[in-house]
């Protein structure tokens, strides 16, 4: 915050709005910083702020003592409250209000900034989707002809996903763009229809209320309650509300989006025992055609595995009907974040076990290096 004297929008001139020129006059320097350090800090953790956190946090160089002092004078002016029984504080819709009208004409440019820094990072997480997708595929194929066995190789999914950040854009009279982010900086973008152009203002105290409630929650964790609570101080826009938490609940849905490359399922044929049954070699050809039974045994390793990240499934262990036949082994990669995935190699009972595990441990090695180039 400035360490001017606060100014709020919509001020009338000469002495006819007294009251709001006499609450502006409530906050000195020191308060306003006090202040600025709270709401900083509550958005950037969603807890309650104490004196002894606000200490650190500014550069007033004052004791905890005279901090709560400070504090104090600040809730008693109705800019912070004290949930609970928490000896902490949050800001208030006060508290909030003044720093979205102090802040907002030296933020913009900080708004500008932070909004070509999504667009940024959003062009680089789908070159770098593009990039895994190469590289996934030309694992699954390198690996078909090292071992002579049928391949898969999973995309990764994002496990348990929590939101990091949320952002609304103006694109249009009536147009917002709501920007989710979510764990494994998997972003989504969802247009809203909206009845009337909001302002700044608007928009960023709707930026810190989604971001304020939602942070660090998954979609199971968002209850009415909170909905309710949230439409209740977004008032005439809490339509906007509802938009952003329906467009959250679609991001956050990743099984549906489960990619599998595969390679060397003529390899398959290379064996006389997968092949001595007409009929069952065109179903275990189908299972990699089609790919959806294949999604089964991913999801059974993913759920199951070991400290290794390694599943050997042997005959009828395997959960794909097809497969019986076989052996599978498949190991599960971490990307970090939640970020994980299957690299899978299918053959006979008779495959040189030894030869695929080792194989399989190295790329999930070589996978983690390359995705942190």
């Amino acid at each position: 915050m400035s360490a001017n004297k606060p100014k709020t929008t919509g001020e009338g001139s000469g002495t006819g709005d007294g009251k709001m020129a006499d609450e502006n006059m409530e906050l000195d320097e020191r308060k306003v910083k006090i202040l600025d350090a709270v709401i900083r800090n509550y958005l950037a953790t969603g807890e309650p702020v104490g004196s002894r956190t606000i200490s650190k946090y500014t550069d007033l160089n004052l004791s905890s003592a005279t901090i709560r002092n400070e504090m104090a004078d600040l809730e008693e002016l109705g800019y912070i409250v004290q949930p609970h029984t928490s000896a902490g504080r949050i800001p208030s819709d006060k508290g909030y209000r003044l720093y979205v009208d102090q802040m907002l004409a030296e933020k913009e440019e900080k708004l500008d900034h932070a909004a070509q820094e999504v667009k940024e990072m959003h062009q680089m997480l789908l070159e770098k989707e593009d990039k895994m997708e190469s590289i996934l595929k030309q694992m699954a194929k390198m690996l078909a002809v090292n071992t002579n066995y049928a391949t898969l190789v999973t995309a990764p999914q994002v496990k348990g996903n929590k939101i990091k950040f949320l952002q609304l854009s103006r694109v249009d009279v009536g147009q917002l763009l709501a920007t989710i982010v979510v764990e494994g900086n998997v972003i989504k973008n969802t247009m809203l229809q909206v009845e009337e152009d909001l302002d700044d203002a608007t928009l960023l105290k709707l930026n810190i209320l989604l971001n304020t409630h939602l942070n660090g929650l998954s979609i199971d964790e968002i209850n009415l309650a909170m909905i309710s609570e949230m439409k209740q101080q977004a008032g005439v826009h809490s339509g906007i509300v509802s938009g952003v938490i329906d467009a959250v609940a679609e991001a956050i849905r990743s099984d549906e989006d489960l990619k599998i490359y595969t390679s060397g399922t003529n390899n398959i044929l290379k064996y006389p025992e997968l092949t001595d049954n007409r009929e069952k070699t065109s179903e275990l050809i189908n299972v990699f055609e089609e790919k959806k039974a294949l999604g089964e045994l991913v999801q059974d390793s993913l759920s199951e595995e070991n400290n290794t990240g390694i599943q050997v499934y042997i005959g009828n262990e395997t959960p794909v009907s097809s497969m019986k036949d076989c052996s599978v082994v498949t190991a599960t990669y971490e990307l970090g974040e939640g970020m994980r995935g299957t690299i899978g190699i299918i053959g006979p009972k008779r495959m040189d076990y030894d030869k695929v595990i080792g194989t399989l441990k190295t790329l999930m090695n070589e996978l983690d290096t390359l995705y942190k180039k």
